[in-house]
């Protein structure tokens, strides 16, 4: 006698390997949406337009997003999700759609698995309806730091040749927005958080099949969501299961080189290596201040061809280590796609860093100040020291459970004085009392968000000597006493011009347009990703 559950949950879970397409029939499929962030409300709006029934599922209300829902046809539940809340229980839910910020642990995703209940994130449910307008090509792009510069890039230097790209993702911009965009894309340029990579599948209906990928670096962030390293690393590996053509790594880290070499990739798909010294006959690289591609072309072995110069880089700061080494993986995944490398060239020259990225504030009295509030977490932090030579670096902040021992002690040599900033400050200060008890240190102890930066520029304009950098490079998230690191840099910014006054040379960079910020509470969650 057949089992009358196990007969529907065969049922639906057969009719969800079918919903592989837009024009796929979803209607009346029973749909319980974890989040309302920016990317809820996508994923969300998407169900209700292909005719699902959707129930979201939010620990704080949007208001205005709210209303929309009323509108399209979703019901909503506003509910601290602290259990799971009986109207979910009631639903009858066919699937789970979770928003990147909701870890495994949650007591709703906890409850699906327990309930056979599958859960997909948002990338999965974008490449299964990417072809309502244009399936065009997917390019991933991860890393623990340097994701949203090299996307910037790649997208660039791909409408440069007069591709349609469309930057997305992790970056501000939902997947499914990019995908249900009526003009349509030719080359989808998505940049994955760990938390979108642990909920994609890499087999199956859903498993995403790239035309080429990057790994940009890997270090530990984020072990609070994951739990451990190893499944920090795994998520992050995902993005090279089932690529097509580039499979683009680091050569400086063989924890991206392992991923490569692991990945089950399609026929003919090639290792890309990237790195800033000189490049081996299927790799990029540099050479006496070249950077050079000897990987797509056929006299590989015996010659490369050059993109572009560290000093044509300079004027527009383009030239520190870690920016380059993003340059050479952008131009890796463009390459794979056919751009010539004098288009990449050209581009290069009218590209600008994003605000808050080893951005240069301003120029007084020989002193350099950098706002470099987008390296949240140790590794990006020790990327923009290695920039610098004498620093008064401000540091501090959400740590997110990563020891920033190391980060210290590789460094004491290159500081001035240390100023440590944010709510919880044990850690730093006592790594600061091992690794240089002679350092100048000093606390910012100050209550208020207003009050925390112009005292931490206080503190470093008094001790920074002529030739230094006071460097902004938090080595931590900002949500203790920021909305996020956009609203930090922007509050250093003002507070060293309020300093300032008319002092400055006239040498700050021209600061890029400050977009609205990308950080702060999206889906329980915030932008602030590795």
């Amino acid at each position: 006698m057949t089992d009358a559950s196990s007969t529907t949950d065969a049922s639906a879970a057969s009719r969800l390997d079918g919903l592989t397409s837009w024009h796929a029939d979803w209607s009346g499929l029973k749909v319980a949406v974890l989040g309302l962030g920016v990317t809820g409300f996508a994923v969300a709006d998407t169900l209700t337009e292909l005719g699902a029934d959707v129930l979201v599922l939010a620990p704080a209300r949007d208001d205005d997003r709210a209303r929309i829902l009323e509108v399209i046809g979703a019901k909503l539940v506003t509910d601290p999700l602290e259990t799971v809340p009986r109207e979910l229980v009631g639903f009858g839910a066919e699937l789970v759609v979770a928003s990147p910020g909701f870890p495994p642990s949650h007591p709703v995703l906890e409850w699906a698995r327990a309930n056979g209940v599958p859960v997909w994130g948002d990338i999965e449910l974008a490449w299964r309806v990417r072809d309502k307008v244009n399936a065009g090509e997917w390019v991933l792009v991860t890393g623990t730091n340097g994701k949203t510069t090299t996307v910037q890039l790649t997208a660039t230097l791909l409408a440069a040749n007069g591709l349609r790209a469309a930057p997305c993702g992790n970056i501000g911009v939902p997947v499914l927005d990019a995908v249900r965009d009526p003009s349509g894309f030719d080359v989808f340029v998505v940049e994955l958080s760990s938390f979108q990579l642990h909920h994609m599948p890499t087999t199956g209906p859903g498993a995403v099949h790239p035309w080429a990928s990057v790994v940009l670096n890997l270090a530990d962030d984020h072990l609070d969501w994951h739990g451990s390293p190893e499944a920090y690393a795994a998520a992050k590996a995902k993005v090279y299961e089932n690529v097509k053509v580039a499979c683009v790594y680091n050569r400086a880290d063989d924890a991206t080189r392992r991923m490569v070499e692991d990945a089950e990739v399609e026929e003919g798909a090639r290792a890309i290596g990237f790195g800033l010294d000189a490049p081996g006959p299927s790799d990029f690289g540099v050479v006496d201040g070249i950077l050079v591609d000897r990987a797509f072309l056929e006299e590989r072995r015996t010659a490369a061809f050059e993109i572009t110069t560290r000093d044509e880089l300079a004027p527009r700061g383009l030239d520190a280590p870690h920016i380059v080494a993003n340059i050479l993986a952008a131009s890796a995944l463009v390459r794979s796609l056919d751009v010539p490398v004098a288009v990449v060239h050209d581009a290069l020259l009218d590209f600008r860093l994003d605000a808050h990225r080893i951005e240069t504030v301003a120029l007084a009295g020989g002193i350099r100040w950098i706002d470099d509030s987008k390296a949240t977490n140790p590794h990006a932090a020790e990327a923009s020291l290695k920039a610098f030579g004498k620093v008064v670096w401000i540091v501090g902040g959400l740590l997110k459970g990563v020891d920033a021992d190391a980060l210290v002690a590789s460094h004491v040599g290159r500081l001035r004085a240390a100023i440590v900033i944010g709510r919880d400050r044990t850690a730093l200060v006592s790594a600061f009392a091992r690794h240089a008890p002679e350092l100048p240190l000093f606390e910012v102890v100050a209550g208020q968000t207003e009050e925390v930066m112009p005292e931490a520029v206080a503190l470093a304009a008094a001790v920074a000597e002529e030739g230094d950098t006071v460097l902004l490079a938090p080595a931590a998230a900002s949500m203790d006493q920021f909305a996020d690191y956009a609203d930090r840099g922007r509050r250093f910014h003002d507070a060293v011009h309020s300093m300032l006054g008319g002092a400055a040379d006239g040498e700050a960079a021209e600061a890029a347009p400050e977009d609205e910020p990308r950080g702060g509470s999206v889906d329980g969650s915030t932008r602030e990703d590795g």
